[in-house]
């Protein structure tokens, strides 16, 4: 594995297909050399939501095109990769399965290993790419999907679960909100713009487990506030962006960052470390950001992102989770051409 360079890696774990090129220089940090990646948003927006059928297919059209893309970007060919990582798990198994499957072949065409990379790792691992790239050991909050979760890593592979949702995440709260307000999918980001003119004060919303004194996390009860605000005040979804939805918006958004930011505080006082890390599509939120800036400034704490066009699933992030784990030995990549796919997939089993 020493002599490994260039990794291509795959990532179709729902409804974005990313492939990206990292390269690897001995113990300097990986090097992004080229991605690309498609969203299917415009596709289930029809649905309200993720159709896995249609996905799987999308995955299907998408991914070979989006591979000679990005090799053509870097102008190398496939001759001139090292290594394949693709995502295993956790996400939608016929999602998953494109990408393994389209990896693993690629591997065995070339005779070069292929590596099974966990999809919340390489969210954890993402802001390696920034400019501004952490130091272990760091507490990272993990908002993507399905996934709230705070973290102690010490290192690569070296995951310790601190807290974590008990129902709902965060993202979820997001996305469930916005579409009782009668906004599209993906409704977190259109959540986000609708409470920038709104009054998170003009509504008392709940904040589940903010005081229990452990890290974990509840939103449902929060969802269900909100449908019953929209319930008593008539708004059924097809109005106008008027200032009562643009409120309730903003103080739904209030709610959910408060959480966020108060439990990632505990956990930092909890372990006593002095950085952390956001990362998933939550941490993309201006809000949360500007929270969380103010709280670990305010503590003396270092906090890191990823750049904003890496919070979603893409590429990249597989690829410099292979890389990171090639760097210090950890790699176990497979030349058979079998593969599983993990659609559960707790990380600290990674």
């Amino acid at each position: 594995m020493k002599s490994v360079r260039r990794i291509l890696g795959f990532e179709s774990s729902c409804d974005e297909t990313g492939v990206a090129l990292v390269e690897v220089d001995g113990d300097a940090p990986p090097r992004l050399v080229a991605q690309a990646l498609h969203s299917q948003i415009t596709m289930h927006q029809a649905y309200g939501g993720v159709v896995p059928e249609l996905a799987s297919r999308d995955h299907v059209r998408r991914v070979l095109p989006l591979a000679r893309e990005v090799l053509s970007q870097a102008n190398l060919t496939l001759r001139d990769v090292d290594l394949i990582a693709y995502t295993q798990g956790p996400g939608l198994a016929g999602a998953l399965l494109v990408g393994a499957g389209v990896a693993v072949s690629l591997a065995a065409a070339l005779d070069v290993p292929a590596l099974p990379i966990h999809h919340l790792e390489g969210h954890l691992l993402s802001p390696f790419l920034s400019a501004d790239a952490p130091e272990f050991p760091f507490i990272a909050l993990l908002v993507s999907g399905g996934h709230t979760q705070l973290m102690r890593v010490d290192g690569v592979g070296s995951y310790e679960m601190l807290g974590e949702t008990i129902d709902d995440a965060a993202g979820e709260a997001f996305d469930k909100s916005a579409k009782l307000l009668g906004l599209p999918y993906p409704g977190g980001p259109h959540l986000a713009r609708m409470a920038e003119f709104g009054n998170p004060d003009a509504f008392t919303l709940p904040r589940p487990l903010l005081h229990s004194g452990k890290p974990d996390f509840s939103f449902a009860g929060l969802k269900t506030a909100v449908l019953t605000q929209v319930k008593k005040l008539g708004l059924d979804g097809s109005g106008p962006c008027d200032q009562t939805k643009a409120d309730l918006a903003a103080a739904t958004q209030e709610a959910i960052v408060e959480v966020l930011v108060k439990k990632s505080m505990l956990a930092l006082k909890m372990t006593g470390l002095e950085r952390l890390v956001v990362a998933g599509g939550v941490g993309a939120n201006a809000k949360l950001r500007e929270q969380l800036n103010a709280a670990c400034y305010k503590r003396g704490v270092r906090v890191h992102y990823p750049e904003l066009s890496l919070c979603t699933d893409n590429g990249a992030m597989i690829a410099m989770a292979a890389a990171l784990r090639v760097q210090r030995g950890m790699a176990s990549p497979a030349h058979d051409g079998g593969f599983e796919v993990r659609p559960r997939w707790e990380l600290g089993a990674a």
